[in-house]
């Protein structure tokens, strides 16, 4: 495992180009461990409000499979739009994630993903995947790296979430999105995202599987970020079932 990680570090060092759009924007924070044998349906989004960005949006359609508990596959497609412009297509990707394996009660993961842009730069991402469930909590960290075929600097991020059971299968809780700067000046201003979430999940439908839904408004911290808008609306659907 110490090598594992150890490659892992390394890599996200070698690549790592900032996101088109806002952090977060119709992004989700993956969880270390792999539910094998399931497979998701997902549609993910995000919109920009307030400020100069106001109306742009990013969509994401995945469809991504369990193979084992160790690995999982998936491919993605991004539609986004700019302020006041027509939504189209940006990228197609491919991704993979790995369970390493567990650290004082910390499931560790690894994901990699390379983009086929669309009238934009190709694009490799890392990121390092780390969560842990205890009773009614459920906490995910993924350090991000992230770097445009096109000769642009590495650029890192961050991506984080905490939330609580309240009761039946609504939980609340918040996430937070950012950038943490490349390599000459690492943290610093830059741009991040918090703000509060709720999921639910609905189950005993007529078709196999059940849906997870996820809303919430992630505010612009003022720096960078709030430059541009005040916030970000988000929106997650998800239809998951085994096959």
């Amino acid at each position: 495992m110490q090598r594992t990680l150890t490659i892992l570090g390394f890599g996200i060092a070698l690549i790592a180009t900032p996101a088109a759009a806002a952090p977060g924007l119709g992004d989700t924070i993956y969880p270390a461990t792999i539910e094998p044998g399931v497979t998701e349906f997902e549609a993910r989004y995000g919109r920009l409000t307030g400020g100069p960005d106001d109306g742009g949006d990013a969509l994401k359609l995945e469809v991504e499979h369990g193979f084992s508990t160790r690995f999982a596959g998936a491919i993605f497609t991004t539609l986004g739009r700019d302020p006041g412009g027509s939504r189209s297509p940006r990228e197609v990707a491919f991704e993979g994630i790995a369970h390493v394996g567990r650290i004082g009660g910390i499931d560790v993961g690894a994901y990699a993903e390379y983009a086929f842009g669309l009238g934009e730069p190709d694009a490799l991402e890392l990121k390092a995947l780390f969560s842990r469930k205890a009773g009614r909590f459920d906490g995910r960290l993924n350090l991000i790296a992230e770097k445009g075929l096109n000769g642009s600097t590495v650029e890192f991020g961050y991506a984080a979430s905490a939330d609580w059971q309240i009761v039946g299968e609504l939980r609340a809780g918040f996430a937070a999105f950012g950038e943490a700067g490349d390599f000459n000046r690492f943290l610093g201003r830059h741009e991040h995202f918090i703000g509060p979430i709720l999921k639910t999940e609905i189950e005993h439908l007529p078709i196999p599987g059940e849906i997870g839904i996820e809303a919430g408004y992630l505010f612009a911290i003022p720096g960078a970020a709030r430059a541009g808008t005040d916030g970000q609306i988000r929106l997650l659907l998800e239809w998951e079932g085994k096959f």
